[in-house]
Parts: structure tokens; sequence; C-alpha cells
């Protein structure tokens, strides 16, 4: 029998600091929280795959180097450039310009934590 995966269903970031991170996604961000998740993580209404931060797993050391090297993490929204804007007003660092993309306009930025992120326009 042949066995294989849909793609992603859930993914988060582990965290120091789960409320500052959830905070940073609410406010910068505009996403959502819902009422479900397990303790010790903020899991928010995304499509299509719900998204969260998160307490570390137990062996995480988050202090071995940049959070999620290797990863790319992206996001969706309907105005890259009103996103690049707000971001860059309430401080945030980014970290490439808004290029054309075979995805759309498309830019990273700090998150929480370090975390590199990118969001692309629909």
């Amino acid at each position: 029998m042949s066995v294989s995966v849909n793609g992603p269903d859930f993914v988060a970031l582990q965290v120091r600091d789960v409320e500052a991170a959830g905070k940073f996604c609410e406010e910068h961000l505009g996403l959502v929280r819902t009422s479900a998740g397990p303790p010790g993580a903020i899991v928010f209404d995304t499509k299509p795959c719900p998204f969260a931060v998160r307490e570390p797993l137990p062996g995480t050391d988050l202090d071995a180097g940049r959070p999620g090297l290797g990863v790319a993490l992206w996001f969706s929204t309907p105005d890259a450039q009103a996103l690049h804007d707000k971001l860059t007003a309430g401080g945030i660092e980014i970290l490439t310009p808004i290029i054309d993309s075979p995805f759309g306009p498309v830019f990273s930025f700090v998150g929480p934590e370090g975390y590199v992120l990118t969001a692309h326009g629909a």
C-alpha cells in the first residue's frame, strides 16, 4: 500500500514569549485568534491551514541560531504594498523590497523573535 501526505496541515512558530508573538501577529499581520489550541499556544484562524505561535517543544534550543533557519514561511495578503506600508509604519524591519514574482508582489520582513517571514500579494 502506498501512503502519502496531502501537504501542510498546521504551521507553528516556537517562541520564548507566546503572548508577545501573538500580539505581533494580531497587530501587525491582522491575524485573528481562535479559541482552539493547546495550552502554551495561540492558534489563529488562517486558511488553508491553521497557524500558531507556541512554547518550544522539549529539546528545542531557540538560542542555537537564527529562528527558522532554512525554512521559508510565506503569508498571502490581498495587498502586499499596503501590508508593507503598515509594517514599515509600525517599525517592523523590512528585509527585502517589494519585487514582482510568479506569486505576485513579494517582500520579506522580520517577524516575532527574529523569524524571517515573507508576504505575497494575491
